[in-house]
């Protein structure tokens, strides 16, 4: 699967991603925001993460920025089930943030949840990582109320972490057929 926004293309990773994905996402300021990523994130991470299988209808992406000398990647974006939910979950490399790139890149994720039929995505930042919150919002997840201590393997401990939700009834279809049809 294959999803372009405004500004970026969404794709899957390949073997040979690791270097682009391990330059991007070595960076403790990065890792740290996550749940899953050990730190030191090591080659061996970078390559194994690049290998990881698709799931039909909770796929990963690359987050990629075509330019005049090919795509960079620039982080990820994805969606993986978590015991009864569905979690949204992403990355952008420090020399990328506070471009609107992660905020891009969920909408056009959300789009495609819609299309696979899910109907709520549930999210999770760390308190002290206010910009991913602000990255939610702006995607239309709202806050549950629910504050709770999560593992990151970033950190090597639990870290205060806030839920979000987004509920989807079709509005995200909708609102690129709007868009469409403007264009």
């Amino acid at each position: 699967m294959f999803i372009r926004s405004e500004r970026l293309f969404l794709r899957p990773s390949w073997p040979e991603d690791w270097s682009e994905i391990y330059a991007g996402i070595a960076d403790e300021a990065v890792v740290r925001n996550l749940a899953l990523a050990p730190w030191p994130y090591t080659i061996e991470d970078a390559i194994g993460f690049a290998r990881r299988e698709q799931e039909r209808l909770l796929p990963h992406f690359l987050i990629t920025l075509p330019g005049a000398q090919g795509s960079q990647v620039i982080g990820c974006v994805s969606l993986a089930r978590k015991p009864d939910e569905v979690e949204l979950g992403y990355w952008i490399a420090r020399s990328y943030w506070s471009r609107g790139y992660a905020s891009e890149a969920v909408r056009a994720v959300l789009r495609l949840a819609d299309a696979l039929g899910h109907r709520r995505i549930m999210a999770h930042h760390f308190a002290d990582n206010p910009a991913s919150g602000k990255v939610l919002a702006k995607a239309g997840f709202r806050p549950t109320g629910q504050q709770s201590l999560r593992f990151s393997k970033g950190r090597g401990q639990d870290a205060l972490a806030i839920g979000y939700v987004r509920e989807i009834d079709g509005d995200c279809n909708q609102h690129a057929d709007r868009l469409m049809r403007a264009a």
